[in-house]
């Protein structure tokens, strides 16, 4: 395994490897099993995988998230080496990507963007799209793994892909969940273990929406879900949603579309995301 702090550095070398096939899988590191997954798939399917550990200031709206987010740099190597040789990681400063303007390029998501983690995080996916694009430019990887816990952000980079028509193959990940349901994320080891006790309803309230939608319309599903959370005090529910897969939109009622439900809540000061098909 290579680890790399420079982008000149990483390509002079990559240059001389000739490598047909680069899988890239973009993290911000506190690397858990979800990301393990994706490089693991990655490295099925390359001659060389990059994985990128920068945590990335633009897509944060709230400054003490950008401060609390876990950095875990020498455990995240640890976890890589264990995997196979053929890892190399890109662990760049601020400067080697954003030279002296650590700003957002503008993007045209249209709606996108607008709704679910659009709405509740203004700028997040400007930011996002704009690392995306800048380690695709840097590193210029054949294919890249995203997970589909983060759904909107895999379909917001499929778009950029498209507009900036940058060649390299969008794959989409499926959900890797702890043994109680929870979603793995990052943000889990900020719970406390009492939040975390409680965290798997997340998933649980998830799969009763699921199997409610047989006998009751989308708007009983959406007060139920209310009431559900009013009664637990310690959860702040953001949003529940039942979307089209493809654009994003919330539905009123099933239409024979791909549909999924996707929600949003905070334990505490940790805020968490999932979704499901529905």
């Amino acid at each position: 395994m290579k680890v790399f702090n420079h982008s000149k550095e990483l390509n002079a070398l990559k240059n001389k490897l000739s490598a047909k096939s680069i899988g890239l899988v973009p993290t911000m590191g506190a690397l858990h099993k979800g990301h393990i997954t994706l490089v693991e798939k990655a490295l099925s399917e390359n001659e060389l995988v990059i994985v990128s550990i920068f945590i990335n200031p633009t897509q944060f709206n709230n400054q003490d998230d950008l401060k609390n987010y876990p950095k875990t740099l020498e455990s995240d190597l640890l976890k890589l080496k264990a995997l196979e040789n053929n890892i190399w990681v890109y662990a760049p400063e601020v400067s080697d990507v954003y030279s002296n303007s650590v700003t957002s390029k503008e993007y045209s998501f249209g709606l996108l963007e607008s709704t679910m983690e659009g709405a509740h995080r203004k700028g997040h996916f400007q930011g996002v799209a704009t690392i995306v694009q800048k380690l695709f430019e840097i590193l210029k990887p054949t294919k890249a793994y995203f997970g589909e816990k983060d759904f909107q952000q895999l379909q917001i980079i499929t778009s950029l892909v498209k507009q900036e028509q940058i060649p390299v193959k969008i794959i989409a990940c499926p959900i890797i969940r702890h043994e109680d349901g929870l979603a793995m994320s990052s943000r889990n080891t900020n719970l406390s273990d009492k939040q975390r006790a409680i965290a798997p309803i997340i998933y649980e309230t998830l799969q009763k929406a699921v199997a409610l939608k047989e006998e009751n319309s989308l708007e009983q599903i959406e007060i139920w879900i209310t009431d559900f959370f009013n009664k637990h005090p310690e959860i702040e529910l953001e949003y529940f949603t039942v979307a089209e897969e493809k654009t994003l939109q919330k539905v009123n009622h099933l239409n024979g579309e791909k549909t999924r439900a996707f929600i949003a809540l905070k334990l505490g000061d940790v805020r968490l995301i999932d979704n499901v098909k529905f």
